[in-house]
Parts: C-alpha cells; structure tokens; sequence
C-alpha cells in the first residue's frame, strides 16, 4: 500500500506538469486560429467576426494568461474540453475525439498487443535455442524490418497489395462508404479488409524490436543460478523455458510495454496520415495544422494520462510478479 501511494502521488505531479506544458506549448507554436481562418475563408469573412465567432466557442485570447490558464485546469478534469476552432469549426471535442478513438484502439491496440505476444514468444523461443534455425533466420530479418519507416512500408504495401494486384485490398479509410455503418457482415468485412494493411505495417515495423529485447533478456537470464538449479532438479525444458527463465525475461520489458500501450491512444500519425485512416493520430494532425487548441489540448491530455496510467499499471504488475521488488517496495 505504502509503494501504490508513493506511484500515486508520483502520478499527480507528473499529471499536473504535464497539463502545465500541454497549456503552454500551443500557444508557443507559430500561427493564431484567427489567421488560418482567414487563409481557409479566402478573406472572404472578415477578421472581427471571425474573431468573434471564436470567442462564443470559448477561445479568448485577449484573456489574462493565468485566468486562461485555471479555466483550462477546471475544464480538463470536468471532461468540459470546448469545441474544435479548426477543420470541424464548432463541433464538440469530447465528439471528435468520441468518433475517432474506437478506430485507433481497434487498430494501433490490437497490432501492439500482438506484437508484443508475437515478439516476445518468438523471442524466448530464440533465446532458449540459441543458435538454432529460428534464432538464425527470423531475429535478423524483423530487426533489419523494425528499421525501415513507417510510411515507407505502407506506401509499398499499397503499391503491392492494392494497385499491383488490381485492388485486392483497399488502401484509404476506415470502410466502404457505400456500406451502412452497422453489425452486419457487409460492413465488419469492409472494416476488417480496411484494416489489414495499416495494420500489417504497424506489425512488421515494430515485431522486430520485441524479439531482440527479449532473446537478450533469456540469454542472460538462462545464465543464472535459479536456472542452472532447475535443470538440476530434472524439471521438464516448456517448465524451465517458461516457468523460471521467460518469467523472469520478460520483466525488463513489461515497461516497454506499457509505455506501448500507454502510446497506443495517440495513434499511429504516420500510418494514419498514410491510408487517410480517421483515427486519432490523423486528427491530431488536422489539429496542429488548423491550429486548433481545445482540440490539441484535449488530445495531448488523453495521451499523458494513458501513458502514466500504463506505467502505474506495470510498476503493480512488477511488484507483482517479481518478489525483489515488493522486498524494496
């Protein structure tokens, strides 16, 4: 209890400094929302009432900065986020974000999760038989593909898999807008088909990464002594591999992880900007590009208190799992 308080008070403070930043930092960036307005109007409306127009959507920049600052603090923790001033001029953040989350923890969540299984099995595989034919073939070829770029292997994947093949698989949104949005097979299939190349990207771009941490992490620990007296005990390989060394392995990267997960809500900006997928990586982008502070504010906030929230999870998970850290906790 003494360990969760400590992590708890420890997540307050960094919450608030990063709240703090999240104020500040918009207002450092080049551009006013007034300007883009005025750019995306032609001129054609002049600039009082658009300035007034803001200002009934809540944006108030002739406002004392503190005053700004501790209105902003109440409307954060209230979940009262304003309206967007950019692209969607007027329309609610919590319902922009509401439409855009679902198709990113659909997407960027599950490829994280499973690269991550996927990773870590095929790691402690590799790092249990050591030298063997799948330590020697697969490792090399996903770390040298965990380098490549995101966009680059989603615009070759689209050259291959949807203009070389006649359109086997789409390459742009999220579904076939000919088909009603609903629980049918029609559109669950459009969906899913939507998704199968962003998400192939994600995967073969971060899988790599996972492998080698963890083959590294089962080589050491196949070295030490709780190990060595397993196997002198007659216990069975799948016991040891599994039972003693991955257990154990797998600790160092459970923060990792978390820290995956905790970045899973900001989307892939790369990726989503790449198949014009509407989640919450390409409407952080349309944000920053429209100069739409509620918007960025908002979205800058769900990705610090998931990333904090992920990590807190995994330091309860360590204690957990590893009887050297509740011995220190």
């Amino acid at each position: 209890m003494r360990f969760i308080l400590r992590r708890l008070g420890f997540f307050l403070l960094t919450l608030w400094a990063a709240l703090t930043l999240n104020f500040f930092i918009p207002r450092f960036m080049p551009g006013d929302p007034v300007d883009a307005l005025v750019v995306r109007t032609r001129g054609r409306v002049s600039r009082d009432a658009l300035e007034q127009m803001l200002t009934s959507f809540g944006f108030k920049p002739d406002q004392n900065v503190a005053v700004q600052y501790f209105d902003y603090l109440g409307h954060m923790f209230t979940g009262d986020w304003g309206r967007s001033i950019g692209q969607t001029l007027g329309e609610p953040v919590t319902k922009l974000i509401g439409g855009a989350l679902p198709w990113t923890l659909g997407l960027v969540g599950i490829t994280t999760v499973l690269a991550f299984v996927l990773g870590t099995l095929i790691g402690t595989v590799s790092g249990w038989r050591r030298g063997g034919a799948l330590d020697a073939i697969l490792p090399p070829i996903f770390v040298i593909t965990s380098a490549l770029p995101y966009f680059w292997v989603g615009l070759l994947l689209i050259l291959v898999f949807s203009q070389g093949t006649g359109g086997w698989l789409p390459a742009n949104f999220n579904y076939d807008t000919t088909i009603v949005p609903g629980f049918s097979p029609g559109f669950v299939g459009s969906v899913l088909s939507h998704a199968v190349l962003p998400a192939a990207t994600l995967l073969i771009t971060t899988i790599g990464g996972w492998i080698l941490t963890m083959r590294n992490n089962m080589i050491t620990t196949l070295s030490e002594d709780y190990v060595r007296m397993a196997r002198a005990k007659g216990l069975g390989s799948r016991r040891i591999m599994y039972g003693y060394a991955a257990r154990n392995a797998i600790l160092p990267n459970l923060a990792g992880f978390a820290m995956s997960l905790g970045f899973v809500i900001s989307g892939a900006i790369l990726i989503e900007y790449v198949f014009n997928y509407p989640g919450i990586g390409y409407l952080l982008y349309n944000a920053v590009q429209n100069v739409d502070y509620p918007l960025m504010q908002a979205l800058f906030m769900l990705f610090t208190v998931a990333v904090l929230v992920a990590l807190l999870a995994v330091d309860i998970a360590t204690v957990w799992l590893d009887p050297r850290a509740r011995a220190k906790g």
